[in-house]
């Protein structure tokens, strides 16, 4: 595959053997996003964990303080008295018989779907549609809930889902290449501070193996593991 000159000199700036300080990663992640859109800024923390096993799987969710720079549509399976909440609460998309048919139908128009209690067992016969795609609400990850309003300003308002995926990495979006320092060091520290809220009793040894930032189109830099240890 063919190396563009601007990729060869963004490779020459990082030391893949230097692990940087959370404020040097930022800066130089900054520096190296030098494309004509507004790149997004991402986090893949490799655990020390067995996905394979129930209790070392590791799943939750954060409000990063300063949003994702993303616009997320939400879509909301309810019924009744509910769909006018997620509507005041700013849901895209709510409703239930209509929307479960276009899902089947093929329809993707949304990034998070939550759902009332009262419908999972309806809503369960879409799992091998959503399940795939990592868009099945779950009461873990807080997208099951009667507390409609709540749950969406809070998705609206910059929440995020992450799951450890088979290989033990954790992948997310924190931010843009927009957002000056202070604002991608404290949405990277609360969704850090999360990850390591989170380690499993039963993870034996080193928890948190290695932790990278990159921007959409840069080389991954290496965070110093001993100060998301800190957090």
């Amino acid at each position: 595959m063919k190396v563009s000159k601007r990729s060869k000199e963004n490779f020459k700036k990082v030391d893949s053997k230097k692990d940087y300080k959370i404020n040097e990663a930022i800066d130089l992640v900054k520096g190296l996003s030098n494309c004509k859109f507004d790149e997004s800024v991402d986090v893949a923390v490799r655990l020390g964990v067995d996905p394979r096993h129930s209790d070392q799987m590791v799943r939750g969710t954060v409000v990063l303080p300063h949003g994702t720079g993303k616009k997320v549509r939400v879509l909301v399976l309810t019924k009744g008295a509910k769909e006018e909440e997620a509507k005041e609460a700013g849901a895209d998309h709510v409703g239930f018989d209509e929307m479960i048919k276009k899902i089947q139908e093929g329809w993707f128009d949304f990034d998070i779907v939550i759902a009332t209690p009262d419908v999972m067992s309806e809503v369960g016969k879409l799992g091998k549609i959503l399940g795939t795609r990592g868009l099945m609400p779950n009461p873990k990850s807080g997208t099951v809930t009667n507390d409609i309003s709540k749950v969406v300003k809070e998705v609206k308002a910059g929440k995020i889902q992450f799951r450890v995926d088979k290989a033990g990495i954790v992948h997310a979006s924190i931010g843009k290449s927009s957002f000056d320092e202070t604002k991608l060091q404290e949405n990277l520290k609360a969704f850090l501070s999360m990850i390591v809220k989170l380690k499993p009793s039963s993870a034996k040894g080193q928890y948190v193996k290695s932790v990278y930032m990159s921007s959409t189109m840069s080389p991954g830099v290496r965070i110093d593991r001993n100060e998301v240890a800190a957090l």
